[in-house]
């Protein structure tokens, strides 16, 4: 078999198509079944291009970012590792995946979501008797729209200064990047889940010391925590989100001393509360404030946008004030699967 990929052109009109990535487009051209049984067996589109050119983009022996630009051609691939990049420092210690329900897809900027509000009687699962009346579940569009928002940042550098740098170093200040977006699509779910998406949806605020939480105020107690979890059905509270502070007043809970929670913790740096919730630090939450959640229920995250690059500037060297951004909204979908706790 030929290599085909070696024989590519490549141009800037492959980037910005409609519903279209860069590697899907490459995909198009130089599909990676082609490649079964072969040593290139493995990589996609965009890593045979890396390979066409020797570019190496980790490790001690990665290229300098110039090597990019030795040939028209192979300048193009920069933007689609930039975005690459950008997406793994988003996908890094990311844990929006671990609060919502469904992800869609969706090319906008104001979305209407659809949502069933059942009642308590509706709720109720009742014997259905021969030839009665069986209990219906309205699904409807919501009334308001959910507006999604562009997260970026900018990155700003000349080509002269970064040159000479290795692809590997580079890709830390990417990734670096990629945690901030990650951070702010973070703190719009947070807020979605808090204060609702514009259609009358805010998740219900309980405190510490006010019925139906006991304990006092101002103090993280079991018992509290109990009761916080008493209030979700009929789902379940499998996930909570806490403040750093709250995530200290937890570790020094009685309960928490379990040798099987400490074991876990020690070995994986990942805990369970004993309610059987999974735990999630967020600097991103309040000081003394809970987040509890039914995780398959509470959310949903829209994206309108992967990363995406400004392809003309980083293919032309004009790195000054490039920007990198991506486009997501949250829509809520049940309300009572997301509740606030406030010590």
């Amino acid at each position: 078999m030929s290599a085909h990929y070696e024989t590519l052109k490549l141009e800037k009109g492959m980037y910005g198509q409609a519903g279209r990535s860069f590697t899907q487009m490459l995909e198009d051209m130089d599909p990676s079944e082609n490649y079964r049984g072969t040593a290139l067996e493995g990589l996609d589109a965009f890593q045979r291009q890396l390979k066409r050119f020797d570019i190496h983009v980790k490790g001690a022996g990665s290229d300098m970012v110039e090597k990019f630009f030795h040939t028209t051609d192979s300048a193009v691939l920069f933007p689609e590792f930039v975005s690459r990049v950008v997406r793994q420092g988003m996908e890094e210690e990311n844990i929006l995946p671990s609060i919502t329900a469904t992800v869609t897809r969706f090319d906008g900027m104001d979305y209407r979501s659809i949502a069933a509000v059942p009642t308590e009687a509706d709720k109720e699962l009742k014997r259905v008797e021969e030839g009665s009346f069986i209990p219906t579940t309205t699904i409807r569009t919501q009334e308001n729209l959910v507006r999604l928002h562009k997260r970026g940042r900018m990155l700003v550098a000349s080509y002269e200064a970064i040159r000479f740098q290795r692809l590997d170093l580079f890709s830390v200040t990417l990734r670096q990047i990629g945690a901030y977006i990650a951070r702010m699509h973070l703190e719009d779910a947070i807020s979605v889940i808090q204060n609702g998406d514009g259609n009358d949806n805010a998740a219900e605020a309980l405190k510490v010391g006010t019925s139906p939480i006991g304990g006092q105020a101002g103090t993280l107690s079991y018992d509290a925590l109990l009761d916080f979890w008493s209030q979700f059905a009929p789902y379940a509270m499998n996930t909570l989100l806490v403040s750093d502070d709250m995530m200290l007043a937890m570790l020094k809970l009685q309960e928490f001393q379990n040798p099987l929670t400490g074991l876990n913790f020690q070995g994986t740096g990942t805990l369970t509360t004993p309610l059987g919730a999974k735990l999630l630090r967020t600097s991103a939450l309040p000081a003394s404030t809970l987040i509890g959640l039914d995780r398959g229920y509470a959310l949903e995250m829209i994206c309108g946008s992967d990363v995406t690059v400004e392809y003309d500037k980083l293919i032309d060297r004009q790195l000054e004030r490039a920007a990198i951004t991506s486009i997501s909204g949250f829509a809520k979908l049940y309300q009572d699967a997301a509740k606030v706790l406030t010590v």
